[in-house]
């Protein structure tokens, strides 16, 4: 069976993004890029919120055609355009690029998705991954802290399900990033006591 791994960038302090859905603080450099390259390469699907799957399509799509891109931006452009995509949201309409939209988060279905051949499911967002922890549904975390504070914004973490986690890898790249890559080791509250999301889980 196939891992949910959340799998994000985080500043010291907490916070995937700055006020004004920020990033500009992440430092991604080749070596980090080539790193996620490599690893979601091989990986089954990205799983993620309205907002997050629309800045994605604003970008990667036709990145690779610039005059000016770098081997790895498009490298991940490729990938990025060929990965199955689940975009979950309830305003969402239509969306391209190997891309289906799901209206809630179901344990279920969810757990058949897990069932399906293929690579891990890669999750990202702050919303969506509290949809996703409230549920219990997610099996592993990869979190990038990026060595800086940034004071306020989006927290990585709003609620979550009991669970004890086990580190299984670290990593420090040269621009002081560093990996940290836990597994689940215990369920939290079963999963059927808790209803699917009510609100809008897109925001990220």
């Amino acid at each position: 069976m196939r891992n949910v791994v959340l799998t994000t960038s985080v500043s010291l302090d907490g916070f995937i993004e700055a006020p004004g859905r920020d990033i500009s603080w992440h430092r991604v450099d080749e070596e980090l890029h080539q790193h996620f390259n490599d690893f979601l390469r091989d990986t089954g699907a990205f799983l993620s919120g309205r907002v997050t799957h629309q800045l994605m399509v604003d970008y990667w799509p036709t990145a690779d055609q610039g005059p000016d891109v770098s081997a790895v931006e498009a490298d991940f452009a490729a990938i990025w355009r060929e990965k199955r995509k689940l975009v979950y949201s309830r305003t969402l309409e239509r969306a391209d690029w190997n891309t289906t939209i799901v209206r809630d988060v179901v344990p279920e279905e969810v757990r058949a998705l897990k069932e399906e051949p293929g690579g891990d499911l890669i999750l990202g967002g702050a919303h969506l991954a509290a949809a996703f922890l409230r549920q219990g549904l997610v099996d592993a975390f990869r979190i990038y802290v990026h060595p800086v504070l940034v004071g306020a914004g989006t927290p990585l973490f709003t609620e979550a399900a009991p669970a004890d986690l086990r580190l299984v890898e670290t990593r420090t790249f040269g621009n002081g990033v560093v990996l940290l890559h836990h597994e689940r080791t215990t369920s939290g509250p079963p999963a059927e006591a808790t209803p699917p999301a009510e609100t809008e889980v897109a925001g990220r």
